[in-house]
């Protein structure tokens, strides 16, 4: 069996002391007291040797696991798998490892993934709670482990969060259709109590509702009852008095569901129906019509969730910070008149 390459073997290499290499390895901040071609001689012969540090020599120095529990509401949603990359990316930047699992919009499942996690001893949470885990937040934030929202808050819970502004990009999307002349517009939601959802469905409200005509036309499903509820819902919309001549879809899954009906029911976008998205998907790229979306700022949420969270590890007593990125509009063909 190889003997672990340490430290010392590395300075004995070079020609230097230990606490040299330990400087130029272990302690960046301390470089500029090492020279820069010295400190690449030493990191060049550590990676020659095969030198693996001792992550847990390191985290009883510090205290610290140098990993962060990444719990997600859904990873086969490509908004949240999108997130997820870039925060593994921005982590990686401060020697922090991800550690993350899905929750499934399931508040059972995410309690279990807290308790697991908390057990691996992660230095802190980036979380996208579910429904009902308010208790959740609650008991991380008595135990005083630091953590931050994703996409959703708790309103009535002071927390540290990274959202995009869901009432104005909302807003703007549905105004978007009202001043490219439709005058009945449909919407797909999530029926729900989290904020970012009720944030989107007040947005397009109040569009329909500065327009001074017609009247929100909101179809609302359950996460849990899927592709079937969407078609009842949308054939109410195609079928009922008021029938739309525009659409607009509260999240990306909503959409490629939708979008697969109206195809099969044969209707034409945007000849018999225009399309909004919120979010985009790799999947709209297989429409024949280019559609119009929200785009949210997947990379700015990630990064910042990051950072935010590790000046809390690093300084317990921070006050919270609360960000509201607002987003992109992408307009194409689907929703011309």
């Amino acid at each position: 069996m190889n003997k672990k390459v340490s430290l010392k073997d590395i300075a004995k290499a070079v020609g230097v002391s230990t606490a040299l290499v330990s400087y130029v390895l272990n302690n960046k901040e301390k470089e500029a007291r090492v020279g820069k071609e010295i400190a690449e001689v030493i990191r060049k012969k550590a990676m020659e040797m095969n030198y693996q540090p001792n992550q847990l020599a390191k985290s009883l120095k510090s205290g610290k696991s140098f990993t962060i529990g990444l719990i997600l509401a859904d990873i086969s949603n490509p908004f949240f798998a999108n997130i997820a990359r870039t925060i593994e990316d921005e982590a990686k930047k401060y020697n922090y490892t991800v550690i993350f699992g899905s929750s499934d919009e399931n508040a059972e499942k995410s309690r279990d993934l807290i308790e697991v996690l908390i057990e691996r001893q992660v230095d802190g949470f980036i979380i996208a709670p579910t429904e009902r885990t308010e208790s959740q937040i609650e008991s991380l934030k008595k135990a005083n482990i630091p953590f931050v929202l994703i996409d959703r808050y708790f309103p009535k819970i002071q927390t540290n969060y990274v959202i995009t502004d869901n009432f104005g990009a909302a807003y703007r999307a549905t105004k978007h259709l009202i001043d490219a002349g439709f005058e009945r517009i449909g919407m797909i939601a999530y029926k729900n109590g989290l904020i970012h959802m009720k944030e989107r469905v007040r947005g397009y409200k109040q569009a329909v509702k500065d327009a001074a005509y017609g009247k929100a036309l909101l179809k609302e499903v359950t996460y849990e009852m899927g592709e079937g509820e969407i078609q009842d819902k949308i054939d109410e919309l195609i079928n009922g008095k008021q029938k739309i001549d525009a659409l607009f879809f509260a999240t990306n899954t909503l959409s490629i569901h939708g979008l697969k009906y109206l195809n099969r029911k044969k209707l034409r976008v945007p000849d018999d129906v225009a399309v909004v998205c919120f979010d985009e998907c790799d999947a709209f790229d297989f429409f024949y019509c280019p559609l119009t979306y929200v785009k949210q700022p997947l990379v700015e949420v990630g990064q910042q969730a990051v950072n935010i969270l590790l000046k809390k590890i690093n300084n317990p007593e921070k006050e919270e910070e609360q960000v509201s990125l607002a987003s992109d509009f992408v307009i194409k063909k689907s929703s011309a008149k």
